[in-house]
C-alpha cells in the first residue's frame, strides 16, 4: 500500500490569526511484535517522525513509537505572522520520507 499524505488548512487568513492544521497520512502501521503465518516476526515499520514548517521555521514536530495507530492523525494550531508555505514530513522506518506542502494567504 502506498502511503500518502492528507492535509488540510485554510487557504487565508488574518495577520496574527491562529488556524488549525489537521493531518493525516494514510500507512499500514507494524509494532514489530506481530508474528506470521510461519511464526516469524514481522518488522517494524512506522511513521515514527513528523514535523511541520512555516517559511522553514519549525511549528510542530513529534516522535512516534509502536504505540500509534495505523493511518497516524495530527491536529494543531499555528499562528499565521505572513503568507507562506506550511512543509510536512512524515518519515518511515524504511528511509522513506513522504511531504507534503500547503500555502496560506494573509490578507
Amino acid at each position: 500500500m502506498m502511503s500518502r499524505p492528507r492535509v488540510s488548512l485554510p487557504d487565508t487568513a488574518e495577520a496574527g490569526e491562529i488556524i488549525t492544521i489537521r493531518a493525516l497520512i494514510s500507512h499500514v502501521m507494524e509494532n514489530g511484535q506481530r508474528r506470521d503465518s510461519s511464526g516469524e516476526t514481522v518488522p517494524r515499520q512506522i511513521i515514527h517522525r513528523f514535523t511541520c514548517a512555516f517559511n522553514g521555521e519549525p511549528v510542530f514536530a513529534c516522535d512516534l513509537d509502536t504505540a500509534i495507530a495505523a493511518n497516524p492523525y495530527f491536529e494543531f494550531t499555528a499562528k499565521v505572522p505572513e503568507s507562506g508555505t506550511f512543509q510536512f514530513e512524515w518519515h518511515d522506518d524504511d528511509g522513506s520520507v513522504y511531504t507534503d506542502e500547503r500555502t496560506i494567504s494573509v490578507g
